[in-house]
């Protein structure tokens, strides 16, 4: 079965548009996190509106303050919440419960004890989103290029759907698709600067998948 993709750490409408048109199932904004992908809550919902009711959006925050988090779902409304920080599986719960959106907790994973603590948020979300550790003192939480021992997800006890993200790009993606992955989430392998997509590598990540 071909995995969905999320394209993530969209900042311009172009590379918005050059997503819906080559066919990617989620977009990923990243609001307010520290990133050189990061956009205000004013930017997100500016390049998110455009794709609503076409295709999920997806709002990517770490440790986000409540306040903020209203404001998201006020002037934004995504369809997902992910949440890239320190939040419990309570916290999400609530705010799923009180906006009702739809939630993906992203966890960084380095050991397959790593990926045993993420089974915590297992009906607590929506979805869950393994990702590479980033590196020790490193505050920004993905988007770095990095990929983990995919080995690790072999016989782990995972969820019906979840997504793989971590240094994924055009070169790798065969044996991303060997993980099983549902929904393969990618960033900095298809853009050409940090921020700035890469519209022919879009289109030849999506094509790699068929």
């Amino acid at each position: 079965m071909t995995p969905e993709v999320k394209i993530c750490g969209l900042t311009r409408a172009e590379d918005v548009e050059a997503a819906i048109a080559h066919g990617a199932d989620y977009l990923g904004f990243i609001v307010k996190a520290k990133s050189s992908r990061r956009l205000s809550v004013a930017e997100a919902a500016r390049l998110a509106r455009p794709a609503k009711g076409i295709i999920p959006r997806v709002a990517v925050t770490v440790n986000e303050e409540a306040q903020t988090i209203a404001r998201i779902m006020s002037d934004m409304q995504p369809d997902y919440i992910q949440f890239h920080g320190d939040e419990s599986p309570e916290h999400i719960a609530e705010i799923a419960k009180t906006y009702r959106v739809k939630t993906i907790k992203a966890l960084p994973i380095a050991a397959a004890d790593d990926l045993l603590s993420a089974m915590a948020f297992s009906g607590f979300v929506d979805l869950l989103l393994f990702d590479a550790r980033p590196p020790k003192g490193e505050a920004q939480r993905g988007g770095h290029g990095l990929s983990f021992d995919w080995d690790i997800l072999k016989g782990a006890p995972l969820p019906k759907t979840w997504l793989l993200a971590g240094g994924l790009n055009s070169e790798n993606v065969g044996n991303a698709l060997a993980t099983g992955a549902p929904i393969l989430d990618v960033s900095s392998g298809v853009e050409s600067v940090p921020g700035v997509k890469d519209h022919e590598k879009i289109e030849t990540f999506i094509q790699c998948l068929h």
